[in-house]
């Protein structure tokens, strides 16, 4: 950690003693607070814009509230770093997102100040209406307050939840975190409304409103609550959110404690549902990342007076950058693809994308069900959709892959990135069911590419068919096996012999053969040469190379599949149905994620932790079919 002192901030361990402090004081917290997260950050890697801007906030909400009795539910929960380290857990911040440490989101397991486990976008209004709901009927006089951003209000849960708690007789806080900026830029008709709410003298007055009328002034409250309505009426007239049966309050400017605390205040004495419109700014404090958030969104570790800085040896290749580079090539080959991203335009690696082709690119906000949808009805008029997901996000589409894609059988290419284990985001983020959840569904197809260059071979072999295809791929590079520049697909469905065991026919003991789906195809032929078993790339979870398959297990005497996905109904238990099918038996080993929640850590230690390394695999294989034979 950094030897800057932090005098105030080392002297609130829990919220209650930020209660006690003067305003005054409160706005040193808050700078120290700043610079905190700042230093630490630096030093962990973790998200950074997003925290800056809500240092003010933060210290509001567990000033004004009485936090863990009052709920706070922050949606996505990258934004709580703050709220982390005022809540008993700033010595531990040098532990973020590592094994053992504690988490860059939300986990009710970690702190009763985390109410509701986030990181997935657009969840807070439900979780906190249903909390506000749950306490009036338990006569508990308690406030939820959901802290939202504006690009998670483009998602349609928030607005599903608005529907609901507009008539829901409890006490509802929805502050909007207004920083004009997600991940991605934030798109859509919601965020041009939210613009021209911003822009010119509209906002300084409504400013002055939240900073003035909304003060506590006792004799002058009715008047002043007039005057409010009557303001609002003349700036906002017919705001969207009092449609849905809000009291609109709003916007304000979310890094002044002098507007943001007397404004909780008051809204705290009120009944019913309220909604606080916040204007903030991600980096705040920060020029460099107040001037990039995007590149400061997730930053690794960094020194904080130079900034961000390219390493001194190019970094490997990418499957993200694999895949944006074969869609742009692809666009330029047929005229019939377009890509479509729910606001992932960095992380999906289509940035290069939109340049080259801005009129067949699509972002379509935080927003997977009508992302996945949109594609179906694209691809319904002769378009060859390709959605850029990541695995954990599609299952929030899962019902218009099965309904509106899957069941017309139409022709859409499912680009899965973070396929596996993604290390520092942990659980909420990980692509461990993917296999599962696509292979039962009709008319879908899964192709797991080994390397960079089987990654792109796929991408063309899938977009070559007439039905939908998902192609999984983990975050970061993999064996750095160059893909060609060519647009060749591989054979549908179809794997291949890797490395054939060299024993003797009749040694029996040695007669094992890997299946290996996806990159674990590389740990798996370290084993082979180790052990001197048959490794086979299967390329495919589904379908299933069935005369391969037969073809193998006709020669060898136990399998054993791998693969960086769960176990459940995975690619493994394809390869068992297959043999069921086929009237084969034989011992099968599955390797793969076990059926419990894997936390965060470096993506190597926790493949090791699972087994899933070459040591592990050949510890698995050893003590199941080659006893003595373990070192």
């Amino acid at each position: 950690m950094s030897t800057t002192p932090f005098p105030l901030l080392q002297t609130i361990n829990d919220p209650a003693d930020l209660r006690r402090l003067s305003r005054a004081d409160l706005k040193v917290l808050a700078t120290e607070l700043r610079e905190f997260v700042l230093q630490s950050v630096s030093q962990t890697g973790g998200h950074l814009s997003s925290n800056l801007g809500t240092v003010e906030l933060t210290v509001a909400l567990h000033h004004v509230f009485n936090t863990p009795e009052d709920r706070l539910v922050w949606d996505v929960g990258h934004q709580t770093y703050p709220h982390k380290i005022l809540t008993g857990r700033r010595d531990r911040m040098h532990t973020l997102r590592q094994l053992g440490g504690i988490s860059g989101f939300p986990q009710r397991a970690e702190s009763v100040y985390d109410t509701f486990g986030t990181a997935h976008s657009s969840t807070s209004i439900s979780a906190a209406l249903g909390m506000a709901l749950a306490a009036k009927r338990k006569g508990d006089n308690r406030h939820a307050v959901a802290i939202i951003g504006d690009g998670a209000m483009s998602a349609g849960m928030a607005f599903e939840a608005l529907n609901n708690a507009g008539v829901a007789d409890c006490n509802l806080l929805v502050v909007l975190n207004d920083n004009d900026m997600s991940i991605s830029p934030p798109v859509g008709a919601l965020n041009r409304y939210l613009a021209q709410l911003m822009s010119g003298q509209f906002y300084a007055a409504a400013k002055n409103v939240g900073k003035t009328v909304l003060r506590p002034v006792p004799p002058l409250l009715e008047f002043a609550k007039r005057f409010e309505q009557q303001a609002k009426g003349m700036v906002v007239p017919a705001t969207l959110f009092e449609k849905f049966g809000f009291n609109y309050i709003g916007p304000i400017d979310g890094h002044d404690l002098d507007s943001l605390i007397p404004t909780l205040e008051n809204i705290k004495s009120l009944k019913g549902p309220q909604f606080l419109h916040v204007v903030t700014k991600k980096g705040q404090g920060y020029k460099l990342a107040e001037a990039d958030p995007v590149a400061y969104h997730g930053p690794g570790k960094f020194d904080p007076s130079v900034g961000l800085t390219k390493p001194a040896t190019p970094p490997k290749q990418t499957f993200t950058q694999v895949f944006g580079q074969w869609l742009c090539d692809m666009a330029a080959q047929d005229p019939r693809l377009v890509g479509i991203t729910p606001a992932m335009r960095e992380g999906s690696g289509m940035v290069e994308f939109e340049k080259r082709f801005p009129d067949r690119y699509y972002d379509v906000g935080i927003a997977e069900q009508h992302a996945v949808t949109f594609a179906a009805g694209m691809a319904c008029e002769g378009v060859k959709p390709v959605v850029a997901i990541y695995s954990t996000f599609l299952q929030r589409g899962y019902d218009q892959l099965i309904h509106d894609v899957a069941l017309q059988n139409l022709p859409v290419v499912f680009a899965l990135d973070r396929a596996g284990l993604v290390g520092a985001d942990g659980a909420t983020h990980a692509g461990a069911y993917d296999i599962p959840f696509v292979r039962c569904i009709p008319n879908m197809s899964m192709a797991c590419p080994a390397d960079e260059r089987e990654c792109r071979q796929l991408l063309s072999s899938a977009f070559e068919q007439d039905h939908p295809v998902a192609v999984r791929y983990p975050r970061g590079s993999g064996a750095g096996v160059a893909p060609l520049a060519a647009l060749d697909g591989l054979p549908f469905g179809k794997g291949e012999i890797r490395r054939e065991r060299k024993g003797e026919a009749d040694s029996k003991a040695s007669r094992v053969a890997i299946l290996a789906f996806g990159t674990l195809l590389y740990p798996a032929l370290e084993v082979g040469e180790a052990i001197d078993a048959t490794v086979v790339n299967m390329r495919w979870a589904k379908p299933i190379d069935e005369a391969l398959l037969r073809e193998v297990a006709e020669r060898h005497d136990a399998l054993v599949t791998v693969e960086e996905g769960a176990i459940m109904g995975g690619a493994g238990s394809a390869v068992t149905e297959a043999l069921n099918a086929m009237g084969i038996v034989r011992p099968v080993l599955q390797l793969g994620l076990p059926d419990v929640f894997i936390e965060h850590g470096d993506p190597a230690k926790l493949l090791a932790l699972q087994g899933l390394d070459a040591a592990g695999i050949r510890a698995s294989i050893s003590a199941r079919f080659l006893p003595g034979n373990a070192g």
